[in-house]
């Protein structure tokens, strides 16, 4: 006849909560407080935006028929993946490069009428703070790709840098397309100009194409839900072009750009004798 024997000192694993299964820490729960309160500030100053969207609804048809799911997809989405690991120092110059880049590719598209707002307005100051929301977003989503997708340098030399080439000259190739029509504007000349040197000088083939894929993975459902509601509309009247979903990706590599400089601006011992590089979560290194 067996016995079971138990180990007094032996000690059960502590259970696995939903908060430390998607990583979140106080910083998560200061970093949401914070995105409530700009959402609750663009609802109070845009209050004449938001009663007309309320407006739209029908008595007549159940409340869950009318919601706009994909909308409330995305903003979901969102708001687990910013307070996914968050670190508050390190967000803080993700959200200020993102409201500069976000006021600056704005600018860019409906001033040469590249695309356009309900609101006609150019740009419209409301959607200035949907770009760093995204830009925290596509942040860990890169995270998350570096897990599935670990650097692979050294067993297959040149696997990123083949497919960082493919994606970034195909992606020029669309942009010089798409914005042929106002080749004599001078910010699409300088957004040509920033693009092409961008791309030419690569710091990280592995983290420019994560970072890319992120982008324009986010970026699909951010222009389907704009283009499909007319929230804005494009020029070649597609819903999304195949353009806007990709410059999402470009615009996040922009952005992580910008990041590296200011990081070695202020420390400049990191402009000597060491590459630049994406920082990268522990739990991506490992993988």
């Amino acid at each position: 006849m067996s016995t079971s024997t138990v180990t007094p000192n032996a000690k059960a694993a502590p259970p696995r909560t939903l908060p430390g299964l998607l990583g979140w820490t106080r910083a998560s729960y200061v970093l949401m407080s914070l995105f409530a309160v700009l959402v609750f500030i663009i609802i109070v100053v845009w209050w004449p935006l938001a009663v007309d969207y309320l407006a739209t609804a029908d008595p007549r048809y159940p409340l869950w028929l009318q919601l706009d799911w994909l909308l409330l997809g995305v903003f979901a989405a969102m708001s687990l993946l910013i307070m996914a690991r968050p670190d508050l120092k390190a967000d803080a110059l993700i959200v200020l490069i993102g409201f500069a880049g976000g006021l600056v590719i704005e600018s860019w598209g409906t001033q040469t009428n590249l695309w356009r707002y309900y609101t006609h307005e150019r740009p419209p100051l409301w959607i200035i703070p949907a770009w760093p929301i995204a830009s925290l977003a596509i942040d860990r989503l890169f995270r998350a790709l570096g897990r599935l997708f670990p650097a692979a340098e050294a067993r297959r030399p040149g696997a990123y840098q083949g497919l960082y080439w493919l994606i970034f000259l195909t992606f020029y190739a669309l942009m010089l397309a798409f914005v042929w029509p106002t080749m004599e504007k001078s910010l699409t000349l300088a957004a040509l100009v920033l693009c092409a040197v961008l791309i030419a000088t690569p710091t990280d083939y592995r983290a420019a194409t994560l970072t890319f894929l992120a982008g324009a993975g986010l970026g699909y459902f951010l222009e389907l839900w704009g283009t499909t509601r007319a929230c804005w509309t494009y020029y070649t009247l597609e819903t999304p072009p195949l353009f806007a979903v990709l410059a999402h990706g470009m615009a996040a590599v922009a952005f992580w750009r910008v990041n590296l400089l200011w990081r070695c601006l202020v420390r400049p011992e990191g402009l000597v004798g060491r590459r630049l590089r994406r920082p990268v979560a522990p739990e991506a290194a490992e993988g």
